[in-house]
């Protein structure tokens, strides 16, 4: 295995920089020092620790512009979705440092003879393993939680979003967090692994793929580590038989073409009852079809590149192989000649189970499109899946949306007539192989902490 990370601009080949991988004494020594920093952070009032986390978020706006440069040429993401990404994050430290020191609060009870106290005792060090798709959010959600909470922080964030990482640990080091609370670990799989089972690493989290998210919870699980997953998904958006189409249309292209159609929660299976399935289709192609490839850096709208040539050629495989088991093209589909690691705004129909485009999960610009003979036949399709993390309904009669999407659309987020990404004061996570655990709207500060019960005469 290569000693060394290369990152390379998905949008033009050209190499970014080159780091060198840790050697196993040096993640060792930075494990050790992670945890004698949260032995002191650990006793830091929550306001204190509030602070810190303001801190953080107003460095990350201090730091806009240059972070979100970088993570455009490091995985192809528009300019602006990362500009909206550090304001996203920084809104994450806002809602953490306000709210963590009343979530984290002690609790008391009354119990006989006594009084009873609930204390949130953080936990020790916690790594994470975190993707490309989002650099700084995705870091951002577990580690200001944990940090709130008074735990220390490990990060191996994907290998070409490397500068992203390394990127936030000086930006942390700037807003003033002690040094070694936050650690990058510039390691490759079989060293992940190891920090795993260290008896210093106290929870492990990630997001990344169902079969990514197996692995760990069977390392973990090994040595008796509690494992918070935000995994894969294949989430559905239904139009009902009384959706407003124009609405439908416009939010549905804009939620499957989101971060370049690589967004865990994307809308990606769209089920259509037959009442509106043909002005749908036909509307929702032609507008996918005009979407135009464009360069990340310069452009505000568009579609940008994939974030690597090999998962743009891994997609553009699924839809071979869902076209060879009976699904259709009606724009896009094929990889295209130019440089760097695009693919096009595609739509796929005759979507059906044992298809790709059906069963899995498609991590780009790619659109399954499900006809469904009812509503009720559309809630069904939208739950035929092993997957349960985000979805949507379209419906004129919002109580009735409500009803379905609170007792009967089995996924951890559901968006009623809109599409929303993940906010800070509301949960967020999966069911089925989604995973578990929840991040956002302060249950994310309580996952790796010890509720310790005081029983006092």
């Amino acid at each position: 295995m290569s000693s060394a990370i290369k990152t390379i601009n998905p949008a033009t080949g050209d190499v970014i920089d080159t780091y060198d991988l840790m050697t196993d004494e040096e993640v060792k020594t930075a494990i050790r020092a992670c945890h004698d920093a949260f032995e002191s952070w650990r006793l830091v009032s929550l306001d204190d620790r509030a602070d810190r986390i303001r801190a953080i978020g107003q460095a990350l706006r201090d730091s806009k512009e240059d972070f979100a440069q970088l993570m455009t040429r490091e995985v192809g993401k528009l300019i602006g979705d990362s500009r909206q990404e550090i304001e996203l994050c920084a809104a994450i430290c806002d809602f953490t440092a306000a709210q963590g020191p009343k979530d984290l609060a002690d609790e008391e009870r009354d119990i006989p003879d006594g009084k009873g106290v609930i204390t949130y005792a953080p936990l020790g060090v916690i790594y994470g393993m975190q993707p490309w798709n989002f650099p700084c959010y995705q870091v951002i959600r577990y580690a200001v939680a944990n940090l709130m909470a008074g735990n220390g922080v490990l990060l191996k964030h994907a290998s070409n979003c490397t500068g992203s990482g390394l990127f936030l640990q000086d930006l942390m080091a700037r807003a003033g967090l002690p040094d070694d609370l936050f650690t990058v670990l510039v390691i490759d799989h079989d060293q992940s692994d190891r920090v795993i089972a260290d008896d210093l690493v106290r929870g492990v989290t990630i997001t990344g793929s169902d079969s990514a998210g197996r692995v760990v919870a069977q390392q973990a699980a090994k040595h008796l580590k509690k494992t918070v997953l935000e995994l894969g998904s294949n989430d559905a958006y239904v139009v009902l038989d009384d959706a407003d189409i124009d609405l439908a249309v416009e939010t549905c292209v804009a939620g499957r073409l989101y971060n370049n159609g690589q967004t865990c929660v994307a809308a990606k299976r769209f089920v259509v009852t037959e009442a509106n399935y043909d002005t749908f289709v036909d509307r929702f192609t032609k507008k996918m079809a005009a979407m135009e490839m464009v360069n990340p850096s310069e452009a505000e709208s568009g579609l940008g590149p994939m974030a690597r040539t090999d998962l743009r050629d891994d997609l553009a495989e699924q839809v071979r192989d869902s076209v060879a088991k009976g699904a259709r093209v009606l724009c896009g589909g094929e990889v295209p000649d130019r440089k760097g690691a695009y693919y096009p705004a595609t739509v796929l129909v005759d979507v059906a189970p044992g298809q790709p485009a059906y069963d899995d999960e498609l991590f780009g610009p790619v659109a399954s499109v499900i006809r469904a003979k009812d509503d009720e036949d559309a809630m069904r399709i939208a739950n035929d899946s092993r997957y349960g993390l985000g979805g949507g309904i379209f419906s004129k009669d919002t109580a009735r949306a409500r009803e379905l999407a609170a007792r009967h659309f089995d996924t951890g987020m559901v968006c009623i007539n809109k599409y929303n990404l993940a906010i800070p004061n509301m949960p967020f996570g999966g069911v089925k192989n989604s995973g578990y655990g929840r991040e956002h709207g302060g249950f994310g500060m309580k996952e790796f902490v010890n509720a310790k019960s005081l029983y006092i005469a």
